[in-house]
């Protein structure tokens, strides 16, 4: 699950998948605004068959909780 969550925001925001760490910040430390946050919870959501709640949406700060929170609700 982190391989694929850490490609795809390597491909969305244009950056090296090698910078990318679990506790790596989706907007400080990425450089992610709220549009890519967005299209990259679509794209998961679309390739993992799951909807994201915009509740939890607010509270995913870091690769981490993205992967955290895909594995706890993923089929």
């Amino acid at each position: 699950m982190y391989e694929q969550v850490t490609q795809l925001i390597a491909d969305q925001l244009k950056i090296d998948i090698g910078s990318i760490k679990p506790e790596s910040r989706l907007l400080e430390d990425l450089k992610a605004d709220s549009a890519n946050v967005m299209m990259l919870i679509m794209d998961l959501e679309s390739k993992l068959g799951i909807m994201v709640e915009d509740d939890v949406l607010m509270r995913l700060k870091t690769v981490g909780d993205v992967v955290s929170y895909l594995e706890e609700n993923a089929q």
